[in-house]
């Protein structure tokens, strides 16, 4: 096992931390504690809370292709992840010391440009980590990466919220938004501290234009944006955790095995989830389907897809149950999350290996952004959406169930269309030359 792996892995525990927390309490926080420069109530409407939270996720995977290009041409990973955490520490600060709309724009956008700017060099930064002679354990490290990122997560969605709707001295907004700050600094220190340990492959300067213009490459680079987009309806889905179904989980009965949860804590229930199934698919669930049939990352991948759909049917029926004026109990939003987190599983971890593996040696963090911006595809979608169905009076033309409908049908369309798509596409697999760590 390459020795710069543990600092990796607890480098990334503790940044998604930082993004996780703060991003559990965005929705609440935007829709109920926003106040204006002369400190009185600036509360946004949920769809504008949505648009805000969905246009800020989309920029989260649309500035790693700048952190791809500085890193790849210019800094080489190791300094290029370590100058933007810098810039994604500052964009903590700012949402902890400015509760106006002013900071929030400033601490989301830093936060943005920092947290997406490292996010292909980190991924990629752990495949630089093998050769030849070990290359059969990235699957694994991949499944501990991802391990790391959802016991970050899972951590801070449970704390944070805590905070932000707590009565103590070190409670509010401010401490909320302080605490994930002071996470990314730890993140980085981590970082830091395995500088001496990592396989560090330098910029390519001229030569990644020549590399990523290459005809060959190009095709490439097509060919996988293709499975991209299709990626990017999943996404589409996924990160309404963050906004639609927290903002519905506050019309549910929040008392769940014995506790009262906040419509913010919801949200670990997704990494929780996850750290239990990732064992349990590649340890169970992954070698008895491999004895049915072959199960390549584009099966995977499509079986995600078509699992992740009843999470919204499910969502349409709470919902449709709220406008009855019921009140569900958070346990069908359990459901929801448990299903919706083996989807993730499938179709996720997946294509962030596969990324990796179909770059060129080259352009490997160049790849990995243009999968990070199948993210944004998704989520501009949703805010598109969002901003496209919004009445003037704050309203919406799709009220209730029909929402969440919309959505799933445009996922089961995608589905149906992506089975012919990976039927076509011809894997070409690329792994780094070995290059031994320093001593």
């Amino acid at each position: 096992m390459p020795p710069g792996v543990p600092y990796i892995v607890g480098n990334e525990a503790a940044e998604r931390f930082s993004f996780y927390g703060m991003r559990a309490i965005l929705a609440t926080f935007m829709t109920q504690y926003l106040v204006s420069a002369s400190g009185a109530a600036d509360h946004m409407s949920e769809p504008d809370a949505k648009i805000w939270i969905h246009t800020f996720i989309s920029a989260v995977y649309f500035t790693p292709l700048l952190g791809a290009l500085i890193s790849d041409a210019f800094w080489g990973k190791y300094r290029t992840i370590l100058v933007l955490s810098l810039v994604y520490c500052a964009g903590h600060a700012a949402l902890a010391l400015n509760d106006t709309r002013g900071g929030l724009f400033l601490g989301l956008g830093l936060i943005a440009l920092g947290a997406g700017g490292i996010k292909p060099c980190v991924s990629a930064n752990v495949g630089d980590q093998f050769g030849p002679s070990n290359q059969h354990l990235i699957s694994r490290v991949f499944s501990w990466f991802y391990f790391s990122i959802n016991f970050g997560s899972a951590i801070a969605t449970l704390v944070i919220p805590k905070i932000l709707h707590g009565k103590g001295r070190f409670s509010g907004a401010h401490y909320a938004f302080a605490l994930p700050g002071v996470l990314m600094f730890i993140a980085t220190v981590i970082f830091w501290l395995g500088r001496k340990k990592f396989v560090h492959v330098p910029p390519a300067g001229k030569e990644f234009v020549r590399e990523t213009f290459n005809k060959a490459n190009l095709k490439i680079i097509g060919h996988l944006y293709v499975i991209f987009a299709f990626v990017a309806v999943f996404w589409a889905l996924f990160d309404q955790t963050a906004s639609s179904w927290t903002l519905q989980a506050g019309k549910m009965d929040r008392h769940w095995l014995g506790v009262e949860w906040t419509q913010e804590q919801l949200q670990a229930l997704n990494p929780i989830f996850i750290l239990i199934l990732i064992p349990i698919f590649s340890y169970v669930i992954y070698p008895l389907m491999d004895k049915v049939f072959p199960l390549t990352p584009l099966r995977k991948i499509s079986i995600g897809f078509f699992v992740a759909i009843p999470t919204f049917l499910l969502a349409a029926w709470i919902e449709h149950r709220i406008g009855q004026g019921f009140h569900p109990n958070i346990g069908w939003q359990v459901i929801s999350y448990l299903i919706l987190t083996s989807a993730e599983v499938l179709v996720s971890i997946t294509a962030l290996e596969f990324s990796y593996t179909q770059a060129p040696k080259r352009l490997k963090s160049l790849v990995m952004s243009f999968y990070l911006t199948s993210v944004t595809l998704g989520d501009l979608f949703v805010a598109g959406v969002n901003l496209f169905i919004e009445n003037r009076d704050g309203t919406t033309k799709l009220p209730g169930a029909s929402y969440y409908l919309f959505f799933a049908g445009v996922l089961f369309v995608s589905s149906i269309a992506f089975i012919f798509v990976a039927r076509k596409y011809q894997p070409h697999t690329f792994i780094q030359d070995e290059v031994p760590a320093p001593a």
